[in-house]
């Protein structure tokens, strides 16, 4: 880079009319520290040592601006490079595993970061987090083999190292991730008091509630608007022998009610392929969380982080307000973020 990142950050911030923050700088100068040991070819380069830290983990609250820091050096970077949700990442490595199930564990690691290895030098996992036990048992010794083919990876997350999957199933046994996290990445927390995804810009004018029949109404207006002159049909989508179909389909225009989508036992595979078809996203009745419906819940934390991710605007009629919609125990941290992304996801900053 001609100008340093610092630099090249603030005149980014300038070209979108965002405030130049002294928290967010502080990350860019310590990114910039990440991308000089790792990315910047220069007469040093030959006396870099193999053991530098190859990761850069950016924790914090919810609408710090993790993700617009990270995508801003995303974009920088003229390596090969792929940007995944975590858990479309997990799937394509199950996958593979599923392939290749004969091969032995530590082979088919090795084989899967091999061929990782031909496709990319860089990762970008966005709001990581790490909620199923097989993916926790797993995560320390896929990763070690990703720095040590000398992958970089980069993440967001709204958690610490030290407290990802906090409280899970048989933790000891993701004990050697949060080791290999901590020797091998830049840690660093951004802290800002306000959420920039609730700010006046981003009025969620496609949430209704409460559920009743004039918010009814007004939903039912707005999919005439949005559905008008487009054809509808329904889809039927194969999710590996499963059948899933979409009875509101008009174009990629879809949809659901939140029992059609989460009081099915479905996950982030099945959330997928429905994104792969849709353009715009009606979601009809969501309910108040509580201890009672979790596992409802976690399904619907997993469908709105894939749909933030593949940048997908919806539309919601929910019991309660955003700022009042209530958690379970378990989820109350990561539905902070759900919070967060249905402000946006439903803002008309996200338009069809």
């Amino acid at each position: 880079m001609s100008k340093t990142l610092e630099e090249k950050f603030k005149l980014f911030c300038n070209s979108k009319n965002l405030e130049i923050n002294l928290n967010q700088i502080k990350t860019i100068q310590i990114l910039e520290d990440f991308y000089n040991k790792n990315f910047h070819s220069s007469i040093f380069s030959f006396f870099k040592k193999e053991n530098h830290k190859k990761g850069f983990y950016l924790h914090g609250g919810v609408g710090v601006g993790k993700t617009m820091i990270l995508d801003f050096f995303y974009d920088l970077i003229s390596e090969k490079k792929l940007r995944f949700h975590f858990n479309e990442f997990m799937l394509n490595f199950h996958n593979f595993v599923h392939e290749n199930k004969n091969k032995g564990e530590e082979n088919i690691i090795n084989l899967f970061v091999k061929n990782l290895k031909s496709k990319v030098s860089l990762i970008y996992f966005d709001e990581f987090q790490v909620t199923n036990i097989v993916d926790a048992m797993i995560l320390g010794k896929l990763f070690d083999k990703i720095f040590s083919e000398n992958i970089k990876i980069i993440i967001t997350s709204n958690i610490a190292i030290s407290e990802l999957y906090k409280d899970g199933l048989q933790r000891d046994q993701f004990k050697p991730f949060i080791v290999i996290m901590k020797k091998k990445t830049y840690e660093h927390k951004l802290v800002i008091e306000d959420d920039y995804r609730k700010s006046k810009e981003n009025q969620n004018d496609r949430y209704f509630s409460p559920l009743n029949q004039e918010n009814n109404f007004k939903m039912n207006k707005f999919f005439r608007i949005i559905s008008k002159d487009k054809k509808k049909v329904s889809q039927s989508l194969n999710i590996k022998g499963r059948e899933f179909l979409i009875k509101e389909f008009y174009e990629g225009v879809v949809r659901f009610t939140f029992e059609e989508l989460c009081d099915k036992n479905l996950g982030a595979e099945d959330y997928l392929e429905i994104v792969k078809v849709s353009k715009f996203m009606v979601i009809d009745q969501i309910p108040k969380f509580d201890d009672i419906n979790s596992n409802q819940q976690h399904r619907f934390i997993t469908l709105i982080d894939i749909l933030y991710d593949k940048k997908i605007p919806i539309a919601v009629t929910a019991e309660k307000n955003l700022d009042k919609l209530t958690s379970s125990k378990s989820l109350k941290e990561p539905f902070k973020r759900t919070i967060s992304r249905l402000y946006e996801l439903t803002s008309s900053n996200f338009n069809l």
